[in-house]
C-alpha cells in the first residue's frame, strides 16, 4: 500500500527543537513536490514549507523562515522538517503532503483544503514550558 507516514511529534519546551519525518513507502518521494502544512485548534490550515523535486527549491513561511529547515533524503525516502526555536504558537498538528502538480502550483496551494495524491495521517506538536 502506498502512503506517507509522519513522525516526529511530541512535547517541548519553547526554545526547544524536534525533526519531523515524512517517509514514503510504495513509491519514490523524490518524484514529487512534497510539502509541510500545520492546522492549530480554531485556527485555518498555514503553509510551512515545501521542496522541489530536485529538493533545489525550497520554500517557506515568514512564521517559520530561520527557524525551520525542509530536507529530502532520496536513499530513505524521507522529507525532514527540522524545527529550532520553536514557539508556542507553532502548536498544530503537522501534515505531509505530496503530489505531481508542479512545484510552483503545489506551493501555492498548500495552504488550501484540497486533495493531495498523498497526505499524511499528521503528527502533532505541542510547544509548552
Amino acid at each position: 500500500q502506498s502512503q506517507l507516514v509522519e513522525s516526529g511529534g511530541g512535547l517541548v519546551q519553547p526554545g526547544g527543537s524536534l525533526r519531523l519525518s515524512c517517509k514514503a513507502s510504495g513509491f519514490t518521494l523524490m518524484s514529487y513536490a512534497t510539502g509541510w502544512f500545520r492546522q492549530a485548534p480554531g485556527k485555518g490550515r498555514e503553509a510551512v514549507a515545501c521542496i522541489s523535486r530536485d529538493a533545489k527549491t525550497i520554500v517557506y513561511a515568514d512564521s517559520v523562515k530561520g527557524r525551520f529547515a525542509l530536507s529530502r533524503h532520496n536513499l530513505k525516502n524521507t522529507v525532514y522538517l527540522q524545527m529550532n526555536s520553536l514557539k508556542p504558537e507553532d502548536t498544530a498538528v503537522y501534515y505531509c503532503a505530496a503530489d505531481r502538480t508542479p512545484f510552483s502550483d503545489f506551493c501555492a496551494d498548500l495552504s488550501r483544503d484540497r486533495r493531495y495524491d498523498y497526505l499524511g495521517q499528521g503528527t502533532q506538536v505541542i510547544v509548552s514550558s
